[in-house]
């Protein structure tokens, strides 16, 4: 055995996804596999790095919440096979619910980092509109028999109302106006080019309509307002608190990242869009499954030895805006602090369960890459029955001094050097 294994540092080299469409039979992608979305997502990637063999990839690790039909079969394994990569090629399926994807890249970064792997695909699915969430589950009776978790717990929707209940400073006129401003955000990012590169086209076929490509996400509502979201029915809770307007949707959507070792990066000449620092998981109480990414960021951050004031930009997933907001008070961050989802989230994109932890790093990637002021940045999101999970990385284009952009924070700790001694990266 070694006694001189180091771990090596882990990069980001590129991520992208399929539009995301609205689950249902009216919905962009009702006529189409699950699996065929990650396989547009590898192929995409493939193109995008031509510099990379397909058989220097050592594996391929795809998540998905409910692993039956079109998101079974060890998918990440269907899916190399369906893009064409060489049958050496190894592949697994994941399950993390909503954290599916970050996941998979924590999971095969880590083998990166131990020298197990040189080069990964990693990614999530999922096709709500085939695989409604929850659908053929069959929970064990103990959890209310034992009263292991509060009933509230296997319905997303109660635990954010449940977090209202907790945190009452959080109003529905609070969590509207963050959905608005999420909703503005989004449609701006876009407008202004920032989504459009980082998507797959996928052409899907509808009986009578023909085939059509789609290029754009389909959940976006753009010029959304407060008025508009204020007579929306509260479906978890009589004069509840959450709302269709400032919740992610039901949604279908695939992404992928691709992940390398440092040195694999600079053998086969590919870019460097994130370096990965720490990470962390963290279990909370499953009623108020949405409080995850406080606990979650706690342990990423004291493992970097950093603190929540060098984080120059956040991506926090926006299951619920409650959720978002319940993590901006912990910390001291201000509703509308630019370093949060510049881009704007999952309110307004969507939120496929399985794959939108890589989408949250394809745009800190992105946003990496246009303010140099930046040096950390995080990927932070909730888990259902009660978890959190965050992804600390260094932008490589840091310039110290650099002042920031326009839509950056004045004045952001960014040189705060990280502590990687037993990091994962």
């Amino acid at each position: 055995m070694s006694q001189n294994r180091q771990v090596r540092d882990v990069v980001f080299v590129d991520g992208v996804r399929t539009p995301f469409g609205r689950a249902g039979d009216k919905g962009i992608y009702a006529g189409t596999r699950a699996d065929d979305l990650v396989v547009k997502c590898i192929r995409a990637l493939l193109r995008r790095n031509p510099q990379l063999p397909p058989e220097r990839i050592d594996e391929v690790a795809i998540a998905a919440t409910t692993q039956t039909g079109d998101q079974g079969l060890t998918i990440g394994r269907t899916a190399a096979l369906l893009a064409g990569l060489p049958n050496s090629v190894p592949g697994f399926a994941i399950d993390r619910m909503c954290a599916g994807a970050m996941t998979a890249v924590t999971t095969t970064a880590s083998g990166i980092g131990f020298g197990s792997y040189d080069v990964v695909l990693a990614g999530g699915v999922e096709h709500m509109g085939h695989h409604p969430m929850g659908a053929g589950a069959d929970p064990n009776p103990r959890f209310l028999s034992e009263r292991i978790v509060d009933p509230a717990a296997l319905n997303m929707g109660n635990t954010a109302e449940n977090l209202h209940d907790r945190f009452p400073a959080i109003t529905k006129d609070r969590a509207d106006a963050y959905a608005v401003a999420s909703q503005a955000k989004f449609a701006a990012a876009s407008a202004g080019g920032r989504i459009l590169p980082d998507l797959v086209p996928v052409a899907t076929l509808r009986p009578g309509a023909g085939w059509t490509v789609n290029t754009v996400d389909e959940p976006p509502r753009p010029g959304t307002t407060l008025a508009d979201l204020a007579s929306l029915r509260t479906p978890f809770r009589a004069h509840g608190r959450v709302t269709a307007g400032n919740a992610a949707g039901l949604n279908d959507g695939a992404t992928v990242a691709l992940l390398a070792s440092a040195g694999a990066a600079e053998e086969l000449g590919l870019p460097v869009k994130m370096r990965l620092v720490q990470y962390a998981f963290a279990g909370v109480e499953p009623s108020v499954m949405g409080i995850g990414p406080v606990p979650a960021t706690e342990k990423a951050l004291k493992l970097a030895g950093l603190t929540i004031d060098d984080i120059g930009l956040i991506e926090i997933n926006e299951a619920f805006a409650v959720q978002v907001l319940s993590f901006l008070d912990h910390f001291g961050i201000a509703d509308d602090d630019p370093r949060v989802n510049r881009y704007g989230g999952a309110i307004a994109v969507g939120h496929p369960l399985a794959s939108s932890g890589v989408r949250l790093m394809t745009q800190l990637a992105r946003q990496f890459a246009e303010d140099p002021s930046v040096r950390f940045g995080m990927t932070t999101m909730c888990i259902g029955l009660g978890m959190g999970a965050t992804v600390i990385w260094e932008n490589p284009h840091f310039t110290p001094n650099r002042p920031p952009t326009s839509q950056a924070r004045p004045g952001t700790p960014a040189a705060v050097a990280p502590n990687t001694e037993g990091s994962a990266a």
